[in-house]
C-alpha cells in the first residue's frame, strides 16, 4: 500500500467500472512536467513506502528543475518485463541457479518468483539458412527447432515453475512488434488499480513502444531479473530532450527517412542518458506506425528513451489491434484525468529542445557501420566509392599496389574494382566486384512493424515484376516479418507473389539479419567474397549495421528502408546510383528506373486502407501463448528447481552464486593487474560478445567439438547464451574487433604477459593463465563504450574473464550498469584525457586505489589509478546512483537481491 502523503489516492470511473488512481495534481508542479517525468511521477505516488521511496522524492520530481544536471535518485518500479530469447533464457537460467542458491543458503526457493507480469517472446532463434524458395519458411523453423531443442524445453519449463511469466513460442513474430500489436496495455489495471504501463526489457529496442505512450527501455538481463524479483531499477532524474516536429512528411520519403534523419541529429546533440519526448503540431500528423519506428530506434541516437504522448492516433491504433472497448475507453479517459493527453500546442518545460520540419526530410540510408552514420540517397554511390577505401587495397597515384598477385586491383568509375568469374550451381555465370549487394533483408522489428514501409516494398516489387525486373543472381533476399499479420495484409492485397517473384520469400517470423542471423551465403558467392577479399555489402531495414553483425563475409552494411531493399536487390551493386542509374531492363531492353517502380503516397495508403483490419489482429494473437503443433509436443521438464543435464552444451548452471555467503567481501583495491584488451572508440556490445556465427578454430568453437557437436550444429553464440562455458569464451571474440596491444590481428586475440615477451593468444586462452596466477584484469577503451544491444553477456562474460575494472572515456548507460551489476567498476579517464595522450600501451601493470571507500557507505568520486611505468591520473568513478553502490559492495545485483530475498 502506498503512504499516499500527498492524498492522491482516488477513483476513476469507465463506463461500468471502478479504478483506483493516484492523481497527479496533487503534486505542485506536476502540471508542467514533461510526459514522461509524470508517468515517473505517479510510479512514484503509487509505490511509496517511506523507505525506499519517500515524500522528499515525490517532492523533488515534482520540483524538477530542467536545467540542473542530474543528481536526484529515484527508484522506478516498472509494471511488467519483457525478454527476447537470447536474453531471456539466460535470465530463466539465473533464475533456477537462484531457486537453489536460496535453498542452500537456508531460504524458501518459491521466493524467487516474478512478482510482475514477465513476457518472453522466441524471436532471435530464427536462421535464415533458406530462401527464395516456397518452402524457406518450413525448413528454417524446422532447424530452427532441431537446434534449440534443449533451450525450448528449458523455456517450456520455466512457464510451469515461474508464476506471471509467459513465453510466446517461435515462429509468432519479433519481440517488439508483438508487444506493440499485443502485448502493451498503455494503461495497466491490477488488483484495482489503473496506472500507466511501464516496462524494462532484455532487449534495447524496448524503446519502441514509446510509440504508444508507454515509457519502457532496455536494460540487461540482471537489471530485468531483479525488476522481476520487484527490485525497483535506482536512477537519476533524466534531463528531458524536447523534439519539436512540425509540418509532414513529402511525397516519397519513409519513416526510415525519417528515423534516419532524427538519428543523426539527437546522435550529434547528444542524448546518452537523457529522454527524448515528441511535442508539437506535427506529432499528430505522425502516424502511430511511424511513431513506433521512430521510439525503436531510441538506442542508435543513445537516449534511455523516445517517447510520444497518448492521443487518438493511440486510441485508432489500439482499436485496430484488437484491443477491448474497455481498455480503450480506459486509456483515453486515464490520460485525459491525468493531464497525459496530448496538446500539440503545449511547450512542457524541457532541458533542451531540438526541431525538425518533416518536409524537409529526404530518402537516406545509413552506413557502412553506424546507424547515426546518415547518407543521402542521391550521394550514395559517391560516398561508397570513398568509404570502400577503408576496406580494400587500391593503386596508389605512382602505380603501386598491395593487392595479392592473383588479383588485379584496379579502379573503374572512380572505385575500386576487382571482377571476379562466378559459376552458379545452375551453371549461370556472372561477375562479382568490390560493392555488389550480396544481402537484401527486409527484416527487423524496426520497420517490418510499419504497414506503410511494408506494403511500399510490395508495390516496389509488384511494379518490377510487371516491368520484367527481378533481383541479381549473387543477392540473398529475405523477407521476415515482425508478426503473421504483415503476412496476411500482403496476402489479402495479393502482393505475396509478387515478392516471391523478386526473391523475397517468407523466412521466417523473426529478428533474422538484423540480429546477425543472416545464414550463410551460397557456397560460390562466399569462397569468391573471401578468395579474393572483396568488400561485399548488405542491404537492410533494420537498426543496426555494426562491423561483423550482419555476416561474417560482408565488410560494408546499409540501413534502408523496405522499398529502398527491394530497389538495391534489383540494382545489385552499391555502385549504382540508384536515383539516376537504371536498375534493368524491361522486355523490350528499356531501361527500367527507381522512379518507374517507386509506388505513388495514395496507392499505398489504399492498400494499407483496404487490406487491414481489426479481424487480422484478433486471429492473430487469439492464442498467442499456445504455439503449433512442435511446441506443444516439446517435453516438459518439471519440479521447482531445474533438474541440469551435464552434458547439455545450451544450458548449463552458471557459477555466479559459488562460495556465496549471507555477508559480503569487503571491497579491495586493485593492484599488479593487466591490460586484457585495449580498444578504441565505438565498441559496441557486439564486439565485446557477438551473437552471431561461432568459427570453428576458436575457443568457443573448440570447446563444441571437444563435446561432440558437428560443425553444422554449432548455431549461433545468441542462441547459447544459456551456457557459460561458450560465452566466456566467446567474449571479445567478434571478427572485427581490433585489440591494440595485438596489433596486426582482428579477432579475440591479446598478448598474454603471463608468458616471457607477451605472445599472441586467444583473449580466452590467456584470461586462464591470469586467473590462474591471481593476476586481475582491467580493458582501456575510447568513447562510447558498449554502445548497441543492452546485452548483458557482454558484462558477465568480462568479469568471468577475471577483468576487475574498465577504464573508458565516455560508456553507453545500459553496458555501464551491466558492468555494475556483475562487480566490474566502470572508470572514466579524466576530462580531456585518454589512453593515448597518457601514453599507456597496454603492456603496463596497473593498480587502482581508494575503491575500499566503498566500504565505509560513501561512493569516492574518483580513484587513483597509477603504473608502473610512472604513469598516474585520477580516474572519475562511474558508480552513478547509492543504489548501483549497494549492487557493486555485494560482488553484483543478483548476490544483492539474493539476500535481500533471504532477509524478509
Amino acid at each position: 500500500m502506498s503512504a499516499n502523503s500527498f492524498d492522491a489516492r482516488s477513483t476513476l470511473q469507465v463506463g461500468d467500472e471502478s479504478y483506483e488512481i493516484f492523481r497527479l495534481d496533487k503534486v505542485e508542479g506536476s502540471a508542467r512536467l514533461p510526459y514522461s517525468l509524470k508517468v515517473l511521477l505517479e510510479n512514484l505516488l503509487r509505490t511509496e513506502d517511506g523507505a525506499n521511496i519517500t515524500a522528499d522524492h515525490i517532492r523533488a520530481l515534482g520540483g524538477w528543475d530542467s536545467q540542473a544536471q542530474p543528481s536526484q535518485e529515484i527508484q522506478f518500479t516498472p509494471a511488467r518485463v519483457i525478454m527476447q530469447d537470447f536474453t531471456g533464457v539466460p535470465c530463466v537460467v539465473d533464475l533456477a541457479t537462484m531457486r537453489e542458491a536460496v535453498k542452500e543458503l537456508g531460504g524458501d526457493a518459491a521466493k524467487i518468483n516474478p512478482l510482475a507480469p514477465a513476457e518472453l517472446v522466441i524471436d532471435h532463434s530464427v536462421i535464415a539458412d533458406k530462401f527464395g524458395t516456397n518452402d524457406a519458411f518450413k525448413q528454417n523453423v524446422d532447424l530452427e527447432y532441431g537446434r534449440n531443442k534443449e533451450r525450448y524445453q528449458f523455456l517450456r519449463w520455466g512457464q510451469t515453475a515461474f508464476d506471471e511469466f509467459k513465453v510466446v513460442p517461435p515462429g509468432t513474430g519479433i519481440v517488439h512488434q508483438v508487444n506493440i500489436e499485443h502485448l502493451a496495455r498503455v494503461v495497466m489495471t491490477r488488483d484495482g488499480k489503473a496506472y500507466p504501463d511501464t516496462l524494462v526489457g532484455t532487449d534495447s529496442h524496448t524503446t519502441m513502444v514509446n510509440g504508444l505512450g508507454v515509457l519502457g527501455w532496455g536494460v540487461g538481463g540482471i537489471e530485468a531479473e531483479a525488476a522481476m524479483l520487484g527490485q525497483p531499477v535506482s536512477m537519476l532524474i533524466p534531463r528531458v530532450v524536447g523534439f519539436k516536429l512540425t509540418g509532414e512528411l513529402q511525397a516519397g520519403t519513409t519513416a526510415t527517412d525519417l528515423v534516419l534523419t532524427i538519428t543523426e541529429m539527437l546522435r550529434k546533440h547528444g542524448v546518452v542518458g537523457k529522454f527524448v519526448e515528441f511535442y508539437g503540431e506535427g506529432v499528430a500528423a505522425t502516424s502511430l506506425a511511424n511513431r513506433a519506428t521512430i521510439g525503436n530506434m531510441s538506442p542508435e541516437f543513445g537516449s534511455t528513451a523516445a517517447i510520444f504522448p497518448v492521443d487518438d492516433e493511440t486510441l485508432n491504433y489500439m482499436r485496430l489491434t484488437g484491443r477491448s472497448d474497455q481498455q480503450v475507453a480506459l486509456v483515453e479517459a486515464y490520460a485525459k484525468e491525468q493531464g497525459l493527453w496530448l496538446d500539440p500546442k503545449a511547450e512542457p518545460d524541457f532541458s533542451e529542445k531540438l526541431e525538425l520540419d518533416l518536409s524537409t526530410v529526404v530518402p537516406s540510408i545509413a552506413g557502412p557501420k553506424r546507424p547515426q552514420d546518415r547518407i543521402v540517397l542521391a550521394n550514395a554511390a559517391q560516398q561508397f566509392k570513398t568509404d570502400v577505401l577503408n576496406y580494400v587495397d587500391v593503386v596508389d597515384e605512382a602505380g603501386k599496389e598491395s593487392f595479392p598477385a592473383s588479383d588485379s586491383p584496379a579502379v573503374t568509375n572512380g572505385a575500386p574494382s576487382n571482377p571476379v568469374p562466378v559459376t552458379a550451381p545452375d551453371g549461370t555465370t556472372y561477375e562479382l566486384d568490390h560493392g555488389a549487394v550480396t544481402v537484401a533483408a527486409i527484416t527487423s522489428c524496426t520497420n517490418t512493424s510499419n504497414p506503410y514501409v511494408m506494403v511500399a516494398a510490395a508495390l516496389v516489387a509488384k511494379k518490377a515484376v510487371e516491368k520484367g525486373l527481378t533481383r541479381k543472381p549473387w543477392v540473398k533476399t529475405t523477407l521476415a516479418p515482425g508478426s503473421k499479420v504483415v503476412t496476411d495484409y500482403f496476402e489479402k492485397a495479393g502482393l505475396t507473389p509478387y515478392l516471391d517473384k523478386v526473391g523475397f520469400n517468407l523466412v521466417g517470423y523473426g529478428c533474422t539479419t538484423c540480429i546477425g542471423n543472416s545464414g550463410p551465403l551460397p557456397d560460390e558467392v562466399s569462397k569468391a567474397v573471401n578468395d579474393h577479399d572483396l568488400a561485399v555489402t548488405s542491404v537492410l531495414s533494420g537498426n543496426r549495421n555494426f562491423e561483423g553483425r550482419i555476416n561474417p563475409d560482408v565488410k560494408m552494411n546499409y540501413l534502408a528502408s523496405p522499398p529502398l531493399v527491394v530497389a538495391y536487390a534489383l540494382a545489385g551493386s552499391m555502385k549504382v546510383d540508384i536515383t539516376k542509374d537504371a536498375l534493368g531492363t524491361d522486355q523490350d531492353g528499356n531501361p527500367v528506373f527507381l522512379k518507374d517502380i517507386w509506388p505513388s503516397e495514395a496507392e499505398v495508403n489504399d492498400v494499407v486502407a483496404n487490406a487491414i483490419g481489426e479481424d487480422m489482429f484478433s486471429k492473430s494473437y487469439s492464442d498467442v501463448f499456445a504455439g503449433d503443433a512442435q511446441w506443444q509436443a516439446l517435453p516438459i521438464p518439471t519440479g521447482d528447481t531445474f533438474e541440469w543435464d551435464t552434458e547439455s552444451t545450451y544450458v548449463r548452471k552458471p557459477p555466479y552464486f559459488e562460495g556465496m555467503g549471507m555477508e559480503p567481501a569487503p571491497v579491495e583495491d586493485i593492484s599488479g593487474a593487466r591490460v586484457l584488451a585495449k580498444l578504441g572508440d565505438s565498441v559496441t556490445t557486439d564486439h565485446i560478445s557477438p551473437a552471431g556465427a561461432i568459427k570453428a578454430d576458436t575457443p568457443a568453437g573448440k570447446y563444441l567439438t571437444e563435446h561432440g557437436v558437428e560443425r553444422r550444429d554449432f548455431n549461433s553464440y545468441g542462441s547459447r547464451r544459456g551456457n557459460h562455458e561458450i560465452m566466456i569464451r566467446g567474449t571479445f571474440a567478434n571478427i572485427r574487433l581490433r585489440n591494440q596491444i595485438a596489433p596486426g590481428t582482428e579477432g579475440g586475440y591479446t598478448r598474454d604477459f603471463t608468458q616471457a615477451d607477451g605472445p599472441v593468444s586467444f583473449i580466452y586462452d590467456a584470461s586462464r593463465n591470469y586467473i590462474e596466477q591471481n593476476i586481475p584484469l582491467v580493458v582501456l577503451a575510447g568513447k562510447e563504450y558498449g554502445s548497441g544491444s543492452s546485452r548483458d553477456w557482454a558484462a558477465k562474460g568480462t568479469a568471468l574473464l577475471g577483468v576487475k575494472a574498465v577504464i573508458a572515456e565516455s560508456y553507453e548507460r545500459i553496458h555501464r550498469s551491466n558492468l555494475i551489476g556483475m562487480g566490474v567498476l566502470p572508470l572514466q579517464f579524466p576530462e580531456g584525457q585518454t589512453a593515448e595522450s597518457l601514453g599507456l600501451t597496454g603492456e603496463e601493470t596497473f593498480s587502482v586505489s581508494g575503491v575500499t571507500e566503498l566500504n565505509d557507505g560513501t561512493t569516492p568520486r574518483t580513484v587513483k589509478v597509477t603504473t608502473d611505468t610512472g604513469v598516474e591520473f585520477d580516474a572519475v568513478v562511474r558508480i552513478d546512483t547509492p543504489g548501483e553502490a549497494d549492487y557493486y559492495r555485494n560482488g553484483g545485483i543478483l548476490q544483492y537481491v539474493l539476500r535481500s530475498l533471504i532477509r524478509k
